[in-house]
């Protein structure tokens, strides 16, 4: 990358971190609060842990529709100020329908498809899987940052701390994005990146995308609904205080992503990573089964470490391969649809996941909000036996100006390439959008290409 490209995709990976911060920190201690916070039940309080869930699913394809006409950097910085005064409002807040309120504003800053669309419009098409390769890595430290950072905030300064201090986090994202992050000569539309409308009906009836998107819903559903259970049955069940859970959550997390890596690495080498994803659901149902267990056997620290160990593994798994499953089957010039589509089935799992598990701790008690993952995870597991997906590759490529309105030409041309499975342009044909066979034409291949003139 050049120094511009640089400083946009450190700029963007860190407004993008510090935002998932304010968001995760409150849910490793949110519910050791639940005795302390005027008017607060089990329902009450998983409203409140999932229901930025709701407004970052409703709001975050419009945010990023909108981007293309108003510019990236408003809407960021719109969404940042949303953020901002959710979080101060949560703060200050004195019953949990306040902290509810403020959970719903801080989730309206949906921000993640137009810092997407803006990395697109700063980085170069050949450099820009870097860039989102960073993004996604800052986000996987994020989490484990924000779980070990939330209980050492709340020793110190309590709920409220949490939440002060991520109405700074945002503010200091605010000053990333204006005295860091590069501004662009100008907007385009990235359908590789950012939805479109016209394209939504196409991609939502796709069954291959419908599989994917009902399991990231499953998938932190249950996670939204085990951290209803987990802070409480470390502190009353377990004994461990609620200042030394961050001893718990980053041993648990490492071990986690470390056992994960040889799942990611065997299925793309072997080129069975569905397989690979179908065990890890397998396994996720397998960890909700004896979570249950071990509240009703009264198990000790070591075994819930153990099986939370397996969780994350599971999880990490799950969440790093099924977007990459979301690239291979998307069309296309219609992979930020696909994008946004799947990124709202994930938001409305954690607003689910946050009312079904606060609902079942009051009806049922935690048992039942373990169980509860259980048929969800298998009847996923069962409906994802029917998706086989193509070991394609994607490439974005620059389009010279000496091809401008030879546009047919282009595509026929393309088509007619050993190894092109599709192809397409971007509205603005500036963008070549290619799905590959595995031994298909390379990015330096294609540009190298590109570069020279028709019927030269």
């Amino acid at each position: 990358m050049n120094p511009r490209e640089l400083r946009a995709t450190t700029g963007l990976a860190a407004i993008y971190g510090v935002r998932m911060a304010g968001l995760f920190m409150v849910l490793p201690v949110f519910m050791l609060h639940a005795d302390r916070i005027p008017g607060a039940t089990p329902l009450l309080m998983g409203l409140a842990l999932g229901i930025y869930g709701l407004t970052q699913a409703v709001l975050q394809i419009p945010f990023g529709l909108l981007s293309d006409r108003v510019g990236r950097k408003p809407l960021i910085l719109a969404g940042l100020l949303l953020f901002v005064a959710g979080s101060v409002l949560a703060a200050v807040a004195e019953t949990i329908h306040g902290i509810i309120l403020g959970r719903a504003l801080q989730g309206a800053g949906a921000v993640a498809a137009v810092i997407l669309a803006l990395t697109a419009d700063l980085v170069g098409e050949e450099r820009r899987m870097r860039a989102l390769a960073v993004i996604g890595l800052t986000i996987g430290l994020t989490f484990t940052a924000a779980m070990a950072l939330g209980p050492v905030v709340d020793q110190a300064a309590g709920l409220s701390g949490i939440f002060g201090l991520s109405a700074l986090l945002g503010l200091v994202a605010i000053v990333i994005l204006f005295l860091w992050v590069p501004t662009p000569a100008r907007a385009r539309a990235h359908p590789d990146m950012v939805p479109v409308w016209s394209a939504l009906p196409r991609v939502l009836r796709a069954p291959d995308l419908l599989r994917l998107n009902l399991g990231i819903f499953v998938l932190h559903l249950v996670l939204a609904a085990n951290f209803l259970v987990i802070p409480v049955l470390l502190v009353e069940t377990l004994g461990l205080a609620g200042a030394s859970h961050w001893k718990f959550y980053v041993p648990v997390l490492l071990a986690g992503f470390a056992l994960m890596l040889p799942g990611i690495i065997f299925g793309e080498r072997r080129r069975r990573v569905h397989s690979v994803l179908r065990g890890a659901i397998a396994l996720l149902a397998g960890v909700q089964i004896l979570l249950a267990l071990l509240v009703l056997d009264g198990g000790g620290l070591w075994t819930l470490a153990a099986l939370m160990v397996l969780f994350f593994a599971a999880f990490n798994l799950l969440e790093a391969g099924l977007p990459s499953l979301i690239a291979r089957v998307a069309p296309v010039a219609h992979k930020g649809t696909a994008m946004g589509g799947f990124a709202t089935a994930q938001f409305l799992g954690i607003f689910a996941g946050g009312v079904l598990g606060g609902v079942l701790l009051t009806l049922v008690g935690p048992v039942g909000v373990f169980l509860a993952g259980v048929p969800l995870l298998l009847a996923w597991w069962w409906i994802a036996r029917g998706m086989h997906p193509r070991y394609r590759s994607n490439r974005v490529v620059a389009v010279p100006d000496h091809w401008s309105g030879r546009d047919a030409e282009l595509l026929r041309a393309l088509a007619a390439w050993p190894g092109v499975h599709e192809a397409d342009l971007s509205p603005d044909a500036g963008s070549l959008y290619l799905k590959v066979e595995p031994g298909g034409p390379d990015t330096p291949e294609l540009t190298a290409w590109l570069a020279r003139k028709p019927g030269a």
